[in-house]
């Protein structure tokens, strides 16, 4: 009896060991996020649409403008920009670039996205809006187009101005545009160092984790009194990339110690894996009045969920499929849903389409079909 309660025990605690995923460590922080963006999965945040001050966290929105205007050829990598005084005379972090001289493009941004430089903030923003304040204002109109539903911005830099605003959620939303639509420009963060003008002072990049964690790719870091110590970082792990932003931090090490520690989190007890694959069948329906009796049904794009590394086991698919389905059909058109359960709630829905084109029948074709259809009706049968 003794050995049958003590594999009980034995068999209930590893049960529970299985299916355990602890809560999100507990930080000192104004707000916090952290994402999977490639599901747009919260996995774990505080105070995360809370307004905080973004600091040099901005200079991501000077970049994500900048990239696209140039892959929108309104501007190009190698366009040289005349230095104005404004700009050389920024305080804080600088380039060191110097008036009347002109500096390319692909320079201003590493001296933007390496350096943090004031200097090359307000350049490229007189370059690219006219004036700083005219790109500030396509700042908040990109702001706006992505759904940046807590930010507005009143300055290319990040220094403090009234109402320059944002959240740690909106930023995680940037990084993962920023990620997404511009790959190319975005590799510039993970650059640890840029000198420019045989100025070495401030040539390191200020994200540390660029040196301790390998699979640290990004992005920003930033700070000032009113703010804190901010930042945002990326890693990618395999196929799984997990975005966060810390701020209000009041250290700049803890801010890096709470960056890893979140991406570690997350990294260790969740898990991103595909779901479904575009193009390819994972259902079919009676089709009624068409030269073929059936269409193939499957996604328009692939579909990856994340979830904690021990629930997969509970994740089934439900198939919703529209009856009586008739000729013509066009690929790509609805004809049901799919739902993703996990431990009895819909993670995910989402169209199931025609991976093919049904032709209709000829009238006579047709007709016996629509017959047929009014004799299933009448009964009830099918």
């Amino acid at each position: 009896m003794k050995k049958i309660l003590l594999l009980v025990l034995l068999s209930s605690n590893f049960i529970l060991a299985q299916s355990f995923v602890p809560n999100a460590p507990e930080l000192d922080l104004k707000s916090y996020i952290l994402i999977d963006p490639n599901t747009n999965t919260v996995i774990a945040e505080s105070n995360s649409d809370g307004l905080i001050e973004p600091a040099s966290m901005t200079k991501v929105m000077t970049a994500y403008v900048v990239a696209d205007q140039i892959n929108n050829n309104l501007i190009s990598l190698d366009d040289e920009v005349l230095v104005s005084e404004k700009a050389w005379k920024m305080g804080g972090s600088k380039m060191f670039i110097e008036v009347g001289k002109k500096v390319t493009v692909l320079d201003l941004m590493k001296g933007i996205m390496i350096q943090s430089g004031n200097d090359a903030s307000v350049a490229i923003a007189e370059y690219v809006g006219g004036t700083e304040e005219g790109f500030v204002d396509l700042m908040n109109s990109y702001a706006a187009s992505i759904g940046m539903k807590n930010t507005y911005f009143v300055n290319s830099t990040g220094l403090p101005g009234e109402d320059h605003l944002t959240s740690a959620s909106d930023l995680a939303l940037l990084t993962s545009e920023f990620i997404n639509n511009f790959p190319d420009i975005y590799a510039l963060f993970k650059e640890k160092e840029f000198e420019y003008g045989g100025i070495t002072g401030n040539k390191y990049n200020r994200n540390k984790l660029l040196w301790r964690d390998e699979t640290s790719d990004g992005v920003k870091t930033g700070h000032t009194s009113s703010a804190g110590y901010c930042l945002i970082g990326s890693a990618k792990r395999g196929n799984m990339r997990l975005i966060t932003v810390v701020a209000g931090s009041d250290s700049a090490n803890n801010s890096f110690s709470d960056t890893q520690r979140l991406l570690e989190y997350g990294f260790r007890f969740y898990i991103t894996q595909k779901q479904f694959e575009a193009d390819k069948e994972y259902a079919t329906s009676k089709v009624w009045g068409g030269k073929s009796d059936i269409v193939r049904l499957g996604v328009s794009k692939d579909i990856s969920i994340t979830l904690p590394r021990t629930s997969y086991k509970d994740t089934t698919i439900n198939y919703d499929i529209k009856n009586n389905i008739q000729a013509p059909i066009s690929k790509g058109q609805k004809i049901g849903t799919l739902e993703i359960i996990n431990n009895n709630e819909t993670v995910l829905t989402s169209d199931l389409i025609a991976l093919e084109d049904v032709e209709a029948k000829g009238i006579l074709g047709r007709l016996w079909s629509k017959f047929i259809l009014w004799l299933i009706s009448l009964f009830g049968t099918s």
